[in-house]
């Protein structure tokens, strides 16, 4: 049994994991740097130990100073959460050694998968569908050129290493393949340590769907059904929800089975354990999908497979961790899609204004009050009083609908982020709730250009919803400013910080 587990991160994930281990009767240690120091995963575990400034860096990037941690405290466990140290094979080596437990999958299957490169060879050798492209390690621009021009423009360049977007580079025209290799390749050097690139065909309007997997130590493997995330803005991805639109909407269900034997083939190929999350793009209309990647962790979206099958995901990575067998019911270990319970959708409340063109919003959350309604769930690190940081990711909260079909989740989500208030920093909510208005959305019809299609000249209403604009009235200027808070805004988000949790 695992007794004392190591929370290696912040903000909401942190929170989430520690009242998951709390129903569990496992005591809990928090870490936090300097920026954290009254946060409220520091709160809510039963111990609290400093670790460094607020630059990762310095903080929460340090392998042996999370060990130190460990060992001084007597944990017997590490979870790392997401972002961070989550995919780091050198960190689960380090735990090995160490003799903690680390919450994740092995670090060999960490290192075959955490190379788009390699991920894609293991597929291609387990009979997954992948994109046509060119996957060869160490290929330069002129070898990736010449393999686009034999693909098929449009390409897309891919970094072989990390995700959320960068090192990304859509390429209509050869003339301008050199030039966009440079631009990806230094972006994926600058993020991740690593300008070794890819290319694969461009899939015209692509849908983003992926499979949640739990294995354990035991030969036990469930798919436990597909996620969609195609509402994405600049390949971030902003409300996910499960089952898919697609297959919510009469979609054929053909799709999921080959898709679950394609998750599960690479899944035995790569020797996985833990949860993870395989990752796939489909046409339009569903009838062909490719392989894109492994997420080796869990996901920022896992809530809503949470909704949808009734298991706790953490929990099962605490118990799989611990050596027990995944002990969940055969149609669910089946894929059975007459276990999934209805419908759930989240989204993303990050810090930003965009109404000025997203530009991050830091400071003191000078009020906060959260939707409380049947089918409601909000996952967050902050409330009143809570300093939101440059140095870390812009996400503070998540709020996830469940309802007995798509409509009525969309319609519950929408009601929960009019009752979502959160004051002295700017957020996303506004525009938010256009997106869950939209008919392009209600309907299904979207894909991963969908939000810069139909938002790309987003701008705020003049109307506020009458309980926000009554919030915001009593807390005028003046009446913030004699509290002696501010808020800023500043551009610094910019700067790499190695935490970027919304891939």
């Amino acid at each position: 049994m695992i007794r004392k587990l190591l929370i290696a991160n912040r903000g909401e994930i942190a929170c989430r994991i520690i009242r998951a281990a709390r129903e569990m009767g496992v005591r809990t240690v928090a870490v936090y740097s300097e920026a954290d120091k009254d946060a409220l995963h520091v709160k809510l575990a039963d111990e609290a130990v400093f670790i460094g400034p607020s630059e990762a860096a310095a903080s929460y990037l340090r392998i042996e100073g999370i060990l130190d941690v460990a060992r001084s405290t007597g944990a017997d466990a590490i979870h790392p959460g997401y972002g961070f140290l989550s995919e780091r094979a050198e960190f689960a080596d380090a735990c090995e050694q160490a003799g903690v437990i680390f919450v994740g999958p092995p670090a060999s299957a960490m290192r075959k998968l955490g190379s788009k490169i390699e991920a894609k060879q293991i597929a291609v050798s387990a009979g997954v569908p992948v994109t046509p492209g060119y996957f060869e390690a160490n290929a330069g621009a002129e070898e990736l050129s010449r393999a686009a021009k034999e693909i098929g423009y449009p390409v897309m360049l891919k970094a072989s290493a990390g995700g959320g977007g960068r090192g990304m580079r859509v390429v209509r025209d050869p003339e301008m393949f050199d030039d966009e290799f440079r631009i990806a390749s230094d972006e994926a050097l600058k993020s991740f340590g690593d300008g070794a690139m890819m290319v694969e065909k461009l899939i015209d309007r692509p849908r983003h769907l992926e499979v949640q997997v739990l294995a354990d130590r035991h030969g036990n493997l469930a798919c436990l059904f597909e996620r969609e995330c195609s509402l994405q803005r600049r390949h971030q991805k902003i409300v996910e929800e499960a089952p898919s639109a697609l297959l919510a909407i009469g979609g054929d269900v053909r799709l999921w089975d080959r898709m679950q034997k394609a998750a599960r083939s690479l899944v035995l190929a790569a020797g996985y354990v833990g949860a993870g999350t395989v990752e796939f793009i489909t046409d339009f209309e569903g009838k062909d999908f490719y392989f894109m990647e492994v997420n080796a962790r869990l996901q920022v979206e896992h809530p809503v497979t949470e909704e949808v099958t009734g298991l706790d995901l953490v929990q099962w990575q605490l118990k799989i961790a611990a050596g027990e067998p995944l002990s969940i019911s055969f149609e669910l270990l089946e894929g059975r899609r007459s276990e999934i319970k209805g419908h759930a959708i989240e989204a993303r409340i990050v810090a930003e204004d965009p109404a000025r063109g997203f530009l991050p919003s830091v400071g003191k959350i000078l009020a906060w009050a959260e939707p409380h309604a049947p089918g409601v769930r909000v996952d967050t690190g902050y409330g009143p009083g809570a300093e939101v940081s440059r140095y870390y990711d812009s996400l503070i909260a998540k709020v996830i609908a469940h309802g007995e079909t798509r409509a009525q989740a969309i319609d519950k989500l929408r009601a929960a982020l009019l009752d979502l208030h959160v004051l002295g920093v700017s957020t996303n909510i506004a525009y938010l709730l256009d997106i869950l208005n939209s008919e392009g959305f209600r309907s299904g019809a979207i894909d991963t250009g969908f939000l810069g299609r139909e938002f790309g000249e987003w701008a705020a209403s003049d109307e506020l919803p009458y309980e926000l604009g009554a919030i915001l009235r009593a807390a005028s200027p003046a009446a913030a400013g004699s509290s002696g808070t501010s808020t800023q805004r500043v551009s610094a988000w910019a700067t790499p910080d190695g935490f970027r949790n919304v891939r």
